[in-house]
């Protein structure tokens, strides 16, 4: 019997098959078994594409917790709006909320900080971006002396890019490690290398290491402000490369930031326990500046508690994606340890909050401040030199710079006002101050590009 020819990947193509990772596998099962035309079509149903998911031709309704208080508020509302609108038009999304912190943070379509989307059976990486998990740590150091805390802390912390070098790294777990190891998105050499050095590392930007007394107390509080550093950055990309992959197959019309991996899916599963494990990591990363501080002063801690601002909640099969956006529910938090913490500036009070959920506020309270105009405006904005500046926004409060040098877009007015955010918590019930954390001063990165290391090396040459 005279054998058939080879059937080849162009003409699964002709026949109506999109491309994809099973083309080799099929061939070689067509080929090998010799199949028929018609037993071919049989066979290939199994792997014939699903039609593709279209955007909503209307966004899907969302809760406004937001309102703009002068003109350039006005500005941001409308652009934050604007994003929001394109971003609801994504077929996986059931529900969403602005809180009164949101500012745009990407191209139109893109989550605002202060947002949060409700997804169906879908994780969107790009909605709790690379910063995944970050969040605050509080811890009750007592009667001890604010200045004593700060100064101890300070010795211990580390801000800036990269890691702790070996003789300063702290100890990961061993069965996080072997959590770590488990995971096929965690388990590379380049997230396992983050995950020891990066450990008790703040990073950059607004991540801040604050010191203040309770106006409760008078207990002396140090409260850390970070995210998973390179350990969730690195989860991060993997996660939104196999996002788009789903996306050119599923749903191509969805915007590139709001693509999405299915929780049905096996990549889903491993997707969403990585992200527990990040959340471990990150809790831990607060914990060991915390312990050390306390180690140092020679001080038992008197309570402690925290919370992420930035990840993905899971209910049944829904995922509540909040970019900057406090938990207030308990169901979101699997291993609540109190209140909830809302930092504003550095020259304002940590607020320490609980509520209930509401139809409004889906669960969650604002994150911080948040802006109104970028960090770029900011600084063209100004007038007198850096330390005019900062000696004016920072008076009577003991403000660092671990790289020495002073970032301008971190203080007081490159931020929203703080009053106004306090007074839309309580108009549109988005959680309700306990305490506050009233300021002694903080520790920041600054501006350490102005003399990072290779810099400093080009000057020396």
């Amino acid at each position: 019997m005279e054998n058939k020819r080879n059937i080849t990947g162009k003409e699964l193509i002709e026949m109506g098959f999109k491309s994809g990772k099973w083309f080799p596998e099929a061939l070689e099962y067509i080929n090998t078994n010799n199949l028929s035309k018609p037993e071919i079509r049989t066979y290939l149903e199994q792997f014939r594409s699903k039609p593709e998911i279209p955007l909503f031709r209307n966004p899907i309704g969302y809760k406004i917790n937001i309102k703009a208080e002068n003109e350039l508020e006005e500005a941001n509302v409308n652009s934050v709006i604007n994003s929001m609108e394109v971003l609801m038009k994504t077929p996986t999304i059931v529900n969403g909320a602005l809180m009164p912190d949101a500012c745009p943070t990407g191209p139109s379509g893109t989550i605002p900080v202060g947002g949060i989307v409700v997804a169906k059976n879908a994780i969107h990486p790009g909605m709790h971006s690379a910063d995944i998990c970050c969040s605050v740590m509080l811890t009750d150091f007592g009667k001890t002396n604010p200045k004593e805390v700060l100064d101890a802390a300070h010795r211990i912390t580390h801000f800036g890019p990269g890691g702790r070098d070996r003789d300063s790294q702290f100890r990961l777990p061993a069965d996080l490690l072997v959590e770590i190891e488990a995971n096929p998105f965690l388990n590379n050499q380049k997230c396992i290398s983050a995950a020891r050095s990066h450990l008790g590392t703040q990073g950059d930007g607004n991540h801040f290491l604050f010191v203040g007394t309770s106006k409760n107390t008078g207990n002396t509080m140090l409260v850390t402000h970070h995210g998973s550093r390179g350990f969730g950055a690195n989860l991060y990309r993997r996660g939104m490369h196999i996002a788009e992959q789903f996306r050119k197959e599923i749903s191509p019309q969805t915007l590139k930031q709001n693509a999405w991996i299915p929780f049905e899916t096996d990549e889903g599963k491993a997707y969403w326990e990585a992200l527990q494990i990040i959340r471990k990591w990150t809790k831990i990363n607060h914990e060991v500046l915390h312990d050390a501080t306390l180690e140092k002063l020679k001080v038992k801690k008197e309570n402690r508690f925290w919370n992420e601002h930035n990840f993905v909640f899971k209910e049944g099969d829904l995922f509540y994606h909040a970019k900057g956006a406090t938990p207030l529910d308990p169901k979101f938090m699997p291993d609540i340890t109190g209140p909830r913490l809302i930092p504003l500036n550095m020259s304002e009070p940590v607020l320490i909050v609980e509520g209930k959920t509401t139809e409004n506020n889906l669960g969650f309270a604002p994150h911080g401040a948040g802006r109104n105009i970028s960090r770029t405006q900011h600084r063209k904005n100004k007038t007198g030199t850096v330390l005019e500046i900062f000696k004016e926004e920072t008076k009577g409060l003991d403000i660092r710079f671990f790289s020495e040098e002073i970032d301008i877009t971190e203080l007081p007015s490159a931020y929203k006002n703080a009053e106004n955010v306090r007074n839309q918590m309580e108009e549109f019930g988005l959680g309700k101050v306990i305490d506050e954390v009233l300021p002694y001063g903080c520790i920041m990165a600054g501006d350490w590009k102005k003399n990072a290391p290779w810099k400093k090396g080009n000057r020396n040459k």
